[in-house]
């Protein structure tokens, strides 16, 4: 916990960054961003970081056994002291290992209202489908890819004429609105 009294937060991304805002923007009293990781050298998220004053560390995944990657990334973690881990967009299956340390205090945003599509293409899927909704799901993340118990969810309604790319930009603005307070609603459990 910081002198604050905050849980030290790490935020996981490979992207531009646009959840790890929200988080940011948020002031949440219940946590602080401690550290921004990435597996994506120039993700845009790394600059939204480095402007709020936050540590960054910024390594590519290739070349390393995915293991051995999770392992450099959990002891940057306890150097910086991090409780809580939120996962923003990071584009990486994590070793079991890794989610096994940090059981209870790992949470990711999936842009889906799940159990409903897991994975990737989540928006293409529910247009295919002919869903009345799609939305964004926060959960704990387990060994199994977008399985773990879900904290929160927010819906979006799918709109005549919706393509994947205007879905996915409401969905998004719903994103930012969940997860500041579903990461805030996790850490007053720690």
């Amino acid at each position: 916990m910081s002198a604050h009294g905050r849980i030290r937060v790490a935020v996981l991304i490979s992207g531009r960054g646009s959840n790890l805002k929200a988080l940011i923007e948020a002031k949440q009293d219940a946590y602080e961003i401690a550290l921004v990781v990435s597996n994506v050298e120039d993700a845009g998220g790394l600059a939204i970081a480095r402007d709020a004053g936050i540590a960054t560390f910024a390594l590519a995944h290739k070349g390393f056994a995915r293991a051995d990657f999770d392992d450099i990334v959990d002891e940057r973690l306890r150097m910086h002291e991090i409780e809580a881990v939120a996962l923003a967009g990071y584009m990486r299956i994590l070793s079991p290992a890794f989610v096994a340390r940090w059981e209870g205090r790992m949470i990711n945003i999936h842009p889906s209202l799940l159990p409903l599509y897991k994975g990737l293409h989540t928006h293409e899927r529910a247009l295919a489908a002919g869903d009345a909704q799609g939305g964004c799901s926060v959960h704990l993340v387990t060994a199994g890819l977008d399985e773990g118990p879900v904290l929160a969810q927010a819906a979006v309604p799918i709109l005549p004429g919706d393509t994947p790319d205007t879905l996915s930009a409401r969905v998004l603005v719903a994103e930012h609105r969940l997860y500041p307070r579903a990461l805030a609603d996790l850490v007053r459990t720690l």
